[in-house]
């Protein structure tokens, strides 16, 4: 195999990085620039600093080049749902709001009260506070004249795409995201979009991951560079990087600031107990099917920390907080990390507090206790997640594969693999950016699909297992 390098731009909600990859005997990453990133408030709505994350991007893309003079092609990936409206010049016409921002919160309890079971019907998605289709139908509501002036909605890896290549186009596996996606197809679903009265002409038909755009234009350091279409919703990139027994029969879930629990599946898992149990039918980028449920992450840790003094901020202090964890008795009253009211809550510690209280459970005495509780929850809700799409989807798991942040985090890991009675197989690899880097390599002609780099993949990874403990 000859040598070829690439670069994934991987951006997330609390993160971004520029990662290099080249790919000969196993792909060889390099982290060339990371850059923290946060939603900003600006009155009473929050919004995304993209001029600041482009910067970064361009600084990262400028690194990778001078280490790498060979990169022959770049990627991008974002979280998903969040989105830019522009005029036929490319212009923003509207600022980027954060999926986390409440003004959805009325369309929320509107679409719950009338037409969710048509809109699950057509798009396979329930409802979600952070959904495209509430946040649009929330613009061309409150802001009529947007809808003149806007032209395209771009999602943002469809954005950053189109500032790498000058082409707009919609990605599948972002587009899936939305609930505004006709979910036994791969174009918008009309019905969605008329409910929402949201423009149609705002969308494209979404094309494919492993697509080459061109020529990276107005970028001089990146002249020969090919601007490539990768799946560009990060957990559709963390779920190709799994590797993944050709059988069948793995669970896979990213775990980071959200727990993504899901499989991969022919057909899509629909009806009124998918709908109750909140399934999500996103697309892979080539536009299968993962259906998914989105659980809260290591953002009810992270948020929570916020409330205390004294958080760890080094390695020694985050290993002494772990082994305090380790020691504690396992809660007797856990969490429900489904529930909206730890989106974005005012105090995470109050938001914990209060669930605990109707449960008539105890608020932890400290950081440790907090910790552990949110573990144990967390596992509790994998291996919930885990025996509704088993039973939904009549499929059998045997193994749970694990990647993100939570992968590295043994607690966590033994608490999802008690809770679901299989083996947890957590793997130390960077899963967005690989799979970002995956769908490069098979738009160059280098990997043939994505199951010859899975089985080319799986291999070369370092690895540590979890059994369940009786």
């Amino acid at each position: 195999m000859r040598p070829v390098t690439c670069a994934a731009v991987d951006l997330g909600a609390t993160s971004g990085r520029v990662i290099v990859g080249t790919w000969g005997k196993k792909p060889q990453l390099t982290e060339v620039h990371r850059f923290p990133n946060a939603f900003q408030s600006l009155g009473p709505n929050d919004y995304w600093n993209l001029p600041g994350l482009w910067n970064e991007v361009c600084t990262g893309l400028r690194k990778a080049k001078q280490q790498f003079p060979h990169i022959a092609s770049v990627g991008v990936d974002f979280w998903g749902c969040d989105h830019v409206l522009l005029n036929d010049a490319g212009r923003l016409v509207f600022p980027a709001h954060a999926y986390r921002d409440a003004r959805t919160q009325p369309g929320l309890k509107s679409l719950a009260n009338h037409g969710l079971d048509h809109i699950y019907a057509a798009t396979g998605l329930p409802n979600v506070f952070y959904n495209s289709s509430l946040q649009l139908a929330e613009v061309a509501r409150n802001c009529p004249a947007v809808t003149d002036l806007a032209t395209r909605c771009l999602f943002l890896p469809d954005y950053f795409n189109y500032l790498l290549s000058g082409k707009m186009e919609n990605e599948i596996s972002i587009a899936s995201t939305t609930q505004l996606l006709d979910v036994h197809g791969r174009d918008w679903s009309r019905a969605a979009l008329e409910f929402f009265h949201i423009p149609p002409q705002w969308f494209s038909t979404p094309i494919l991951a492993n697509t080459k755009l061109g020529p990276v234009r107005g970028f001089p350091e990146l002249k020969g560079v090919t601007s490539i279409v990768v799946p560009g919703h990060d957990t559709a990139c963390a779920f190709d990087a799994m590797p993944a027994d050709p059988a069948g029969g793995d669970l896979y879930i990213s775990s980071g600031t959200w727990s993504l629990v899901g499989c991969e599946n022919d057909t899509p898992i629909l009806g009124p107990e998918a709908l109750q149990a909140r399934i999500a039918n996103e697309r892979t980028g080539c536009g299968g099917y993962r259906p998914l449920t989105n659980l809260m992450g290591l953002w009810l840790l992270e948020q929570t920390l916020k409330n205390f003094s004294a958080r760890p901020q080094s390695a020694k202090e985050w290993a002494a907080l772990v082994n305090a964890t380790e020691k504690l008795p396992a809660p007797k009253v856990l969490l429900d990390v489904a529930d909206p009211v730890f989106g974005n809550p005012p105090s995470m510690r109050a938001a914990i507090d209060a669930q605990l209280k109707k449960k008539k459970g105890k608020p932890p005495a400290n950081v440790a206790g907090y910790a552990r509780l949110i573990f144990d929850s967390l596992g509790a809700g994998h291996a919930d997640a885990m025996r509704t799409l088993a039973r939904l989807g009549g499929k059998t798991f045997r193994r749970i594969l694990m990647v993100g942040g939570g992968a590295k985090n043994r607690l966590l890991c033994q608490a999802t693999a008690d809770a679901a009675g299989l083996p947890v197989v957590a793997f130390a690899l960077e899963g967005t950016a690989l799979g970002n880097l995956a769908s490069q390599w098979v738009a160059l002609g280098v990997v043939r699909d994505r199951a010859a780099f899975r089985a080319h993949l799986a291999p070369t990874l370092q690895q540590t297992v979890y059994q369940p403990r009786l």
